[in-house]
């Protein structure tokens, strides 16, 4: 699915991927959504529908880009897949799976073995992705796109260690509905809980660690995630772990009660405008450098495209509330 402000942004400084950076929809590294993304259950697939709920990928989307978040949400238009992000998918899926041996058997020559045959795995769910090496006659690129999946694989095994590992929950779908009413949805790469009842929160990234000024953007994912755990648990997440295989770099931080309420708040100034956007159709782009990167281009106004005729009912001016749409809230 698409790509957070902080995938792209470190794209940007050669530290991720670029757009599609995130398992679900497209694939790839980072937080996938819900079993229907961020829309109204029950929309088929492919046709529009008001948002119900926010995952860290889609609040991250209409941080970056309020009509890139149209796009993806309500327009549901397709996008690319990209070498980089399936990568990021095969990736996940062994580290994923890498459990489900005997920890005697969790190595990293049986880890890279494991690579292949996840690719055959995910072929077999999107043939489409086959389009990737379609001009690779020879197998030159697959055979090098499969070695670079590999060797991030192998590169986990100098970070942690599986065989003093015992995870909680692999890839776990959560879901909560704040006082508020506003739901937030997300997949949780891993989570560990210590003897002690401690919990550890764990994302793996295939890109590298970002440039300490682009460093916030994962955190608000992480964080995003440990508000849900908290409120669906009781219990505050004692740790959160970015795992950056492009780089080999561990990142933590220890989160609190006000770091998670900061992003509550900050996550229901984000769904009221994303309400009144979609209430009147008024979704804005934001230009930056990371447009380089959207798939939209022929579609956005910036680039002198024309965005698809808004396929929701708006309200008439004089209903909307005073406040500007699409506003984006500043960082908490």
């Amino acid at each position: 699915m698409g790509t957070s402000t902080e995938q792209a942004e470190g794209a940007a400084q050669g530290g991720q991927h670029g757009p599609g950076a995130q398992r679900g929809p497209q694939g790839g590294d980072g937080a996938a959504d819900g079993p229907r993304g961020d829309q109204v259950p029950g929309v088929a697939d492919g046709g529009a529908g008001r948002p119900v709920a926010l995952s860290p990928s889609r609040a991250s989307d209409f941080m970056q880009c309020p009509l890139l978040y149209r796009f993806r949400v309500i327009d549901k238009l397709p996008e690319k897949p990209s070498a980089a992000a399936t990568r990021g998918t095969v990736v996940h899926a062994v580290l994923e799976r890498l459990f489900d041996p005997p920890a005697v058997q969790r190595t990293a020559p049986s880890a890279r073995a494991m690579v292949p045959g996840e690719w055959e795995k995910l072929l077999a769910k999107r043939p489409e992705l086959a389009g990737l090496f379609e001009d690779d006659a020879d197998g030159e690129r697959l055979g090098k796109w499969l070695a670079d999946a590999e060797a991030l694989v192998e590169r986990w095994f100098a970070l942690e260690d599986p065989t003093r590992l015992e995870p909680a929950d692999r890839e776990l779908y959560v879901e909560t509905v704040l006082d508020s009413g506003l739901r937030l949805r997300g997949f949780i790469d891993r989570v560990d809980i210590a003897p002690t009842g401690e919990i550890r929160i764990v994302d793996y990234k295939t890109g590298k660690a970002p440039r300490p000024q682009y460093a916030e953007g994962a955190l608000f994912q992480m964080k995003f995630y440990a508000l849900v755990v908290w409120r669906l648990r009781g219990v505050l997440p004692r740790r959160l772990q970015l795992v950056y295989l492009g780089s080999g770099d561990l990142v933590t931080y220890d989160p609190s009660e006000a770091d998670l309420r900061g992003v509550e708040r900050k996550l229901l100034a984000l769904w009221e405008a994303i309400q009144l956007a979609t209430e009147t159709g008024d979704w804005r782009p934001r230009p930056t450098k990371l447009c380089g990167w959207c798939d939209h281009q022929a579609h956005c106004p910036e680039f002198g495209g024309t965005p698809p005729v808004y396929p929701l009912t708006v309200r008439a001016a004089g209903d909307v509330p005073a406040g500007e749409p699409g506003v984006v809230p500043q960082e908490a």
